[in-house]
């Protein structure tokens, strides 16, 4: 699997949500999860989230950490068991790293009653994908949200933050396929 940080700001707006988006940019091809810093805007015409989408409430943000993570499998419910392991991972590395304590709650994260994370698991024509976005700062969020610096991690910690993340979240997938094959049939 393949797992890199993009040092260039990129401003995350859905279409970024695309089977092989990774490969047709950047030449990575195959299973991989990309983490890149940017602005968050997102319409409601790019929306994956119809639940969003029926509550009129489009997706912004001035700075955010991005995850995007792709594997060529068509499997929905797996896609979403991947998001919610990387939220699990992401709310670890941020406890650890922040040394505080953040709710998890489907795939949301929160501190107290803000909210930190937008995150979204769908299917493309030829793979399953995920976008999880962290907000850096709060600031213009238009829902009670929190961000990264305001938890206590420094500006100049986000992309190791998001290079980190990204290595956990490819070493565990690629556990879960070792597990599957060091274990017996049974009867």
């Amino acid at each position: 699997m393949i797992e890199h940080f993009i040092n260039e700001t990129i401003t995350y707006d859905g279409t970024q949500l695309s089977s092989l988006w990774a490969f047709r940019n950047f030449g990575w091809q195959g299973d991989s999860i990309v983490s890149f810093r940017g602005p968050c805007r997102v319409n409601l015409t790019e929306m994956v989230d119809l639940e969003d989408v029926r509550k009129d409430s489009p997706i912004y943000s001035t700075d955010m950490l991005h995850f995007i993570a792709e594997h060529f499998e068509l499997d929905l419910e797996k896609t979403i068991f991947r998001q919610r392991l990387l939220i699990a991972i992401i709310k670890d590395v941020i406890e650890n790293t922040a040394d505080i304590k953040l709710l998890r709650s489907g795939d949301d994260l929160y501190y107290g009653e803000k909210k930190l994370s937008v995150s979204i698991a769908t299917l493309s024509p030829v793979s399953s994908m995920i976008h999880t976005g962290l907000n850096i700062t709060s600031k213009d969020v238009p829902v009670a949200a929190v961000g990264l610096v305001e938890l206590g991690i420094a500006e100049n910690q986000v992309a190791h933050l998001g290079e980190h993340i990204c290595s956990l979240y490819t070493r565990e997938c690629r556990d879960i396929r070792l597990a599957r094959c060091k274990v017996r049939g049974v009867k």
